[in-house]
């Protein structure tokens, strides 16, 4: 007759089962389709300077949530993804934004997780999705890609950002145009742009 064990030793799996249900609990809410500006994938690696432990805390989490549960939207030219990929290290980089990345490459077909959307270029403006209003016309060029998906998308996504505090004051125009910011570090935001601009 042989014997049973009177202990139990942990099963792996179901410790790992465990701690991601704990870990998406902690997360918020990013059901629905959102634009992601690349310095939300820079803070959340602890690439970015003067930010704090909570924002890139907040920005990982984010990111975590939209690859659980979110849907991202991403222009066809694939310029949003070149900058992405410009910046971060996809293949061998250990930051949650690394990890988004290597998320966003490996779904780029899948049309459940993320929309490719048309941006037609503009002489002018860069996009012909951008808005033409005056209130705009400093606009960083080489945002304004993030605006013309979120514009062009019929649902007109919000755009998540992080650090870039000239967008506290362009913030109302492109409300005006249909253009949601949210802004996940405000904080960190606000203190930027009283450093840069003294108010």
């Amino acid at each position: 007759m042989v014997s049973k064990p009177t202990h139990h030793e942990p099963d792996p799996l179901q410790a790992e089962l465990s701690q991601r249900k704990e870990a998406t609990e902690d997360l918020p809410d990013a059901t629905g389709t959102w634009v992601v500006d690349t310095n939300v994938i820079l803070v959340a690696n602890g690439q970015h300077d003067g930010v704090d432990a909570a924002s890139v805390d907040t920005c990982a989490k984010w990111l975590q949530a939209l690859m659980q549960t979110g849907r991202l939207a991403l222009d066809d030219r694939h310029e949003i993804v070149g900058e992405y990929l410009h910046k971060t290290h996809a293949s061998d980089g250990k930051g949650v934004g690394d990890a988004f990345l290597r998320w966003v490459l490996h779904n780029q077909d899948n049309p459940a997780r993320i929309d490719l959307v048309s941006i037609a270029a503009d002489p002018l403006r860069g996009y012909a999705a951008f808005p033409d209003d005056p209130r705009l016309a400093h606009f960083d060029a080489s945002d304004r890609k993030f605006i013309a998906v979120a514009r062009a998308h019929p649902e007109c996504p919000p755009i998540w950002q992080a650090t870039d505090s000239k967008w506290l004051d362009w913030a109302p125009a492109l409300a005006d145009h249909g253009v949601q910011v949210r802004f996940l570090c405000s904080a960190v935001l606000e203190a930027f742009h009283r450093h840069k601009f003294g108010f």
